[in-house]
């Protein structure tokens, strides 16, 4: 050994004589030591960055020889959703869709046959493992066992848009059939809502390890009159474990999260990436930069700040959840309208929609005998980390950042720039990527182990909150048109309410679907979104010019 380190030490900066090294371990060793003794001769820089490049190899050699993986393997943030289900709350999106005039069983199917199976997910059922789950094609598949005719059972008295509800709140508790790709339609051809309007209702259900609202909201419009169809990609050879690790472990936190994070700003995304990226960091001497230093200090600070959110208070929306739901939905607001109140108050659409949604809660809560003085809920909201030109790929792309809504203020205008102040201070944060970070972690964890680690959000939170854009045009599916469409987000955990905000067609609906232990009528919840809205609208109109 000591002659052997002697004869390296001897010509330093020159590679070992062939003599030396395969006197030592033959061919193999022969090329390593070539190439570090040629790093001894680069700039430090160089030497970094093949010292990185080669962990990332070695760590994808002993994954793909330990876990033998092969096929196309699920992401794991996609795993982690899968395996978030639990008998209180099951991970599935939940939507309606109303047409009119109405539409035949047989020619939706042919529809979905022709658009949406071309997207090779619907096609494909889980397979899960110790290390993960795959996508496997389904050989049986049937579409006749995914798009299927469905009677609402009505109660005497009851109308067709109140056993609408209850059905899809009973089918949100009711886990679909994993041995079938995870989705399924159910079309009521003979349907007349509170509109007045004779048509259809089309109730869909999607697992959300499938993909999020932005994906599934981009997919669906492939099935509507004139929609379009998938960019075709390349044909890809199943994936490896090397593959697999790349998407998912490496890829998301570069190119996808960086262009996301906008919000940070264009030089804390540039220090993000080289951060990421040792070559880039090379490139641009930007290791160790001031901006470099900002961010950090930023994740550092965000990430105490998610440990260490204090409870939500106390009210009676929060608890532990049962074993039923119920959803409830309003007739659409003119967008135009929502807008105008924003314009007038200097806050966004957004800052306007969620100041209702604060005060409806409010005001529930009061309505059933609670004092709501200095009261607050948090919501976590999701937030889109993928750039909109990519919408069609299915898979999760989102971070979350939790809201507090200050169920407690009254005054609709003082509670709306109380929205906006709040808006205005997670705007700078990295808490999406933060949760992001933590999902795909929760992936590559066991089921316990995963549970343990989402219940930080579950306990310090009251509500799961999402805003999602729709179509701005009235849609037409099989020659009727589209009247309305809404959709609810599924809650984890211990959280009980769900709040799904939608525009479509110029409008804005709200809906909520509740765990029947926590909220038995969420409909009296959303009674009170448009008196707020119409408030909030009076109030506008009242304030002198000056001041608004």
């Amino acid at each position: 050994m000591v002659t052997r380190t002697t004869a390296l030490r001897s010509t330093p900066g020159k590679a070992p004589s062939a003599a030396l090294t395969n006197s030592l371990a033959g061919p193999a060793a022969t090329r390593a030591l070539n190439a570090s003794a040629a790093l001894l001769q680069s700039p430090p820089g160089a030497l970094a960055l093949e010292a990185a490049r080669s962990v990332e190899k070695n760590v994808r050699r002993a994954a793909s020889g330990m876990l033998g993986l092969s096929g196309e393997r699920m992401s794991k943030v996609d795993t982690a959703w899968l395996r978030m289900d639990c008998p209180s709350n099951l991970m599935m999106i939940n939507g309606v869709w109303t047409v009119s005039p109405g539409i035949a069983l047989e020619a939706l199917r042919e529809r979905v046959q022709q658009r949406l199976l071309q997207y090779p997910r619907f096609r494909q059922r889980v397979v899960e493992d110790a290390a993960g789950a795959t996508w496997v094609d389904d050989q049986r598949f049937d579409i006749a066992a995914h798009v299927q005719s469905a009677r609402l059972p009505r109660r005497k008295g009851q109308s067709q848009q109140a056993a609408l509800q209850q059905f899809v709140g009973d089918l949100a508790t009711q886990p679909l059939d994993p041995k079938r790709p995870l989705w399924h339609f159910y079309l009521v051809e003979d349907f007349t809502g509170d509109d007045g309007l004779a048509g259809s209702a089309l109730v869909v259900r999607l697992h959300h390890c499938i993909a999020d609202g932005i994906a599934l909201i981009s997919v669906t419009m492939s099935i509507v009159d004139g929609g379009a169809e998938p960019p075709k990609r390349r044909k890809k050879a199943p994936a490896s474990a090397e593959d697999w690790i790349a998407d998912t472990l490496i890829k998301p936190f570069t190119g996808m999260t960086v262009k996301a994070l906008d919000m940070v700003g264009e030089s804390a995304a540039k220090s993000l990436h080289v951060l990421l990226d040792p070559e880039k960091a090379v490139q641009h001497g930007l290791a160790g930069s001031m901006d470099a230093a900002r961010l950090g200090y930023q994740l550092v600070s965000d990430a105490a700040a998610l440990a260490l959110m204090p409870d939500d208070s106390a009210t009676r929306l929060k608890g532990v959840p049962g074993n039923a739901k119920r959803v409830a939905w309003c007739p659409p607001l003119p967008l135009d309208d929502v807008k105008a109140i924003g314009k007038a108050l200097n806050c966004s659409v957004n800052d306007v929609l969620l100041s209702c949604v604060a005060g409806a809660i409010g005001g529930y809560l009061r309505q059933h005998g609670d004092d709501t003085t200095g009261q607050e809920i948090r919501a976590m909201i999701p937030v889109n980390l993928r750039p909109m030109e990519e919408a069609w790929k299915l898979g999760n792309r989102f971070g979350l950042v939790p809201l507090v809504l200050p169920i407690g203020i009254e005054n609709p205008i003082e509670r709306v720039y109380e929205v906006r102040q709040r808006m205005n201070a997670l705007k700078g944060s990295t808490q999406p990527l933060l949760a992001f970070a933590m999902l795909s972690m929760a992936g590559m964890l066991v089921k316990p182990a995963q549970d343990a680690l989402l219940n930080l959000f579950a306990r310090k939170t009251t509500a799961v909150m999402t805003n999602v854009p729709g179509p701005r045009d009235a849609l037409t599916l099989c020659g009727a048109r589209v009247t309305q469409c809404m959709f609810w987000v599924p809650q984890s955990g211990d959280i009980g309410l769900g709040v799904s905000i939608l525009s479509y067609g110029g409008g804005v609906q709200f809906g909520v679907m509740t765990d029947t232990a926590l909220c038995p009528a969420p409909q009296q919840i959303i009674d009170a979104f448009t008196p707020e809205f119409a408030q909030l609208s009076l109030l506008t109109l009242m304030l002198p010019w000056g001041e608004v």
